[in-house]
């Protein structure tokens, strides 16, 4: 770390965050059965101060999964169930009329909506339609929603977790670009191991699960978020992480499977998603430098999301991943 982040970072404290995550993992996994995976970009997403969009069919446990998040780290949580008639005041909130007991004057107040919490979970987003699904953009990227000329802070942290059903299409309404863009990350949960299931089915079907323990404070969160941002990454990878957001764009690209494939390339605020979400995972491993390794096991989660496939790929079959991967093998660090 620079001399700047020594002064502001002492051994002891980085120590005693990092045993913070440890804890925090090992609390949600007194909950969650597997997912291992799932729950490290879960927590690395938390870290790095994003949103995730997480896919995956019913019953999965994704709404668990936050919840567990949520206990876990002692953030307050709301959950709102995405419909087709669901309205943006249904999320950010409303104006009522009241009238002072004292004065008879009537005055008009903010009743805030579910958005103003800690951790919001945007269950099944995509069934409701693309003006609802707005409603979340200001919230998510600038912290704050603004109704009726008054801009009202959400509180910190504030944590965006969205479910999508890969399966059902119909009544369905895709996220624009520019929402989809907003979510840091985006993790796919699936089904688990067949040990795995069996344990599901016996912990729910006898005593149940236990709530998660809370592992850290709020103010240790915010803590590990600024660590986060004082990660060390060197130019090479910052150049290495910037050419591969660049070679998704086919008219910039080396990559054929690109040139091919995609129609779409992913912008600039890909790459600022890449480096924090690798320094976030640096941290999660123990480490207060990114790594090339940092960088590539971040590429699909962070991009998959965020490129778009022609037509041809998508009659072909070809997978979002499988261009990623040829992305990754041919694009080196200088």
């Amino acid at each position: 770390m620079s001399e700047r982040d020594a002064v502001a970072w002492s051994e002891s404290e980085i120590a005693s965050l990092g045993a913070k995550i440890g804890a925090l993992k090992a609390s949600m996994a007194r909950v969650i059965i597997g997912q291992e995976e799932v729950v490290d970009l879960l927590v690395t997403c938390l870290l790095a101060g994003g949103h995730a969009l997480v896919e995956g069919v019913p019953g999965l446990g994704k709404t668990l999964l936050v919840k567990s998040l949520a206990q876990a780290t002692d953030m307050e949580f709301r959950r709102v169930q995405f419909t087709p008639d669901l309205m943006p005041s249904d999320i950010v909130g409303t104006e009522i009329l009241e009238e002072d007991a004292s004065t008879r004057q009537r005055v008009f107040r903010f009743q805030q909506g579910p958005v103003f919490t800690q951790v919001l979970l945007a269950d099944e987003i995509n069934r409701a339609p693309p003006k609802t699904q707005s409603a979340l953009l200001e919230a998510m990227q600038e912290r704050a929603v603004t109704f009726a000329g008054t801009t009202h802070k959400l509180p910190r942290p504030f944590f965006v977790l969205a479910t999508q059903n890969p399966i059902e299409q119909a009544g369905t309404y895709p996220l624009p670009e520019a929402q989809l863009d907003r979510f840091l990350l985006r993790i796919d949960v699936v089904y688990p191991t067949e040990d795995e299931e069996v344990l599901m089915v016996s912990r729910t079907t006898h005593a149940g699960l236990d709530d998660a323990e809370p592992a850290m404070t709020v103010e240790e969160l915010l803590r590990l978020q600024q660590l986060v941002r004082d990660i060390e990454i060197g130019e090479h990878l910052l150049r290495y992480a910037t050419r591969l957001v660049r070679n998704t764009r086919p008219a910039l690209t080396t990559v054929a499977a690109v040139k091919q494939h995609i129609g779409w390339g992913a912008g600039p605020r890909a790459g600022q998603a890449l480096v924090l979400a690798s320094k976030a995972r640096a941290l999660m491993q123990g480490r207060l430098a990114v790594t090339r390794d940092d960088i590539q096991a971040m590429l699909l989660p962070v991009l998959a999301h965020r490129v778009l496939r022609n037509f041809e790929a998508e009659a072909d079959g070809i997978a979002i991943a499988d261009i990623l991967h040829a992305l990754r093998n041919e694009i080196r660090v200088d």
